[in-house]
């Protein structure tokens, strides 16, 4: 008799934008190398806004929840807890819309699901087996996002400022702050808190071993 695979470990990483939640998830991530792990993140998930004029697609609040397509994400994220590939829709952060390209992704053993709202949606919470919230201050946030936005996603500083007072910094207190209470795990200071990353990453390791998925994927690379 065949065994029946057990399902991934989901990690859910969250925290406002600017947190360090995406720097404590790679952090993870590379502790965990050898070991069989994707990073699924909640940007990839804004809505399609292709039928949009430029205009309207920037009047768009992206902070708030409306702005994402959770039923895909439920959808694609049940398929890799069930060992099924997807074909991953790309966000284009210029074009303010999903692209027509898509990343496929095969499924694996430690699913680490990354965002600013991941928690708001009970579907999305039911499927998590640990839930991380980063808790870092506003000033290092805005600071952060940013540097991020002018570098990678072609905002101008005018740009970036209007943008965090007029919705992300309203958004994080009535939609992302509220999600905290729904963490496991809450880390202050996001990647520079070692300490918790390496909890989590030690927690992780166990749960894999007693899976036995860790033999598993050490059996699976001799072999190749």
């Amino acid at each position: 008799m065949t065994e029946v695979a057990k399902r991934p470990i989901v990690i859910g990483v969250t925290g406002g934008s600017g947190s360090g939640k995406t720097t404590v998830s790679r952090a993870i991530y590379n502790q965990l190398a050898g070991h069989s792990l994707l990073i699924l993140q909640e940007d990839s998930y804004y809505n399609d806004q292709s039928e949009m004029t430029m205009a309207e697609r920037q009047a768009v609040n992206y902070d708030h929840p409306l702005a994402f397509d959770y039923d895909l994400m439920v959808e694609q994220l049940q398929q890799l807890i069930h060992y099924q590939a997807i074909d991953k829709p790309v966000y284009d952060y210029k074009a303010y819309t999903r692209s027509s390209e898509t990343v496929h992704q095969e499924p694996r053993d430690v699913i680490i699901l990354e965002g600013i709202l991941i928690l708001d949606d009970p579907r999305l919470r039911d499927l998590m087996d640990i839930k991380v919230y980063v808790d870092t201050d506003d000033d290092i946030r805005i600071i952060r996002r940013i540097q991020r936005d002018i570098s990678e996603r072609g905002r101008t500083l005018d740009n970036v400022i209007e943008h965090y007072l007029a919705t992300v910094k309203p958004m994080y207190h009535q939609f992302v702050e509220p999600t905290k209470r729904y963490a496991d795990v809450i880390v202050p200071e996001g990647g520079e808190n070692t300490v918790a990353i390496d909890l989590l990453s030690t927690k992780i390791r166990d749960i894999l071993a007693k899976d036995g998925k860790d033999s598993q994927f050490k059996q699976a690379n001799q072999q190749k």
